[in-house]
């Protein structure tokens, strides 16, 4: 098993998410890979408040710390009115440096597979110095959801996540070395 650390990063916070059936099933096909410690983190376990609206020093220094002992990401991200959540958002700013230099892939969903929310992800990781792969699985709320809640991927969506993760892990293995 190589050395490199792959966090899934839920990008939802609120009551009756579908990511954490997302994450499993990336997590459940990475696990059988054997080229990384793959882990959820579930951005809502850190109940980072808005940022700048209140002391949160302790769940930043814990939120970063997780975000720096990983050496790349895949973000399960979802559409909310184009964009990625806010509650993601908040938890990109809260971590500057400790995202700088690593590599990450994104899976999203909605109805037009969450194409909007991945490409405002693409760049926000830009600027935060992330390097983000090209092979996108996008996932509809139409074919790969029952009644928006289930989650029943199409199984041709198993080749599109291996070949991100092939990417992701390529790219965090070269990164690695300039940190």
């Amino acid at each position: 098993m190589s050395d490199l650390k792959i966090g899934i990063i839920l990008g939802s916070t609120r009551e009756g998410r579908v990511s954490p059936q997302v994450g499993e099933w990336v997590k459940s096909i990475a696990d059988k890979r054997g080229d990384a410690q793959y882990e959820i983190v579930d951005i809502k376990d850190y109940n980072l408040p808005l940022l700048g609206e209140a002391d949160a020093t302790e769940q930043a220094a814990r939120w970063n710390n997780t975000i720096a002992a990983l050496d790349g990401f895949v973000f399960v991200t979802q559409e909310y009115n184009h964009s990625i959540t806010g509650a993601l958002k908040n938890a990109l700013d809260y971590a500057r440096e400790a995202w700088n230099n690593k590599a990450a892939g994104i899976v999203s969903y909605g109805s037009v597979g969450g194409a909007r929310a991945a490409e405002h992800l693409r760049g926000i990781l830009g600027e935060l110095l992330v390097a983000d792969v090209r092979v996108h699985p996008a996932l509809s709320l139409f074919t790969d959801f029952v009644n928006g809640s289930e989650f029943k991927p199409q199984d041709l969506h198993l080749n599109n996540v291996n070949e991100m993760l092939d990417q992701l892990i390529r790219w965090s293995k070269a990164l690695k070395t300039i940190r």
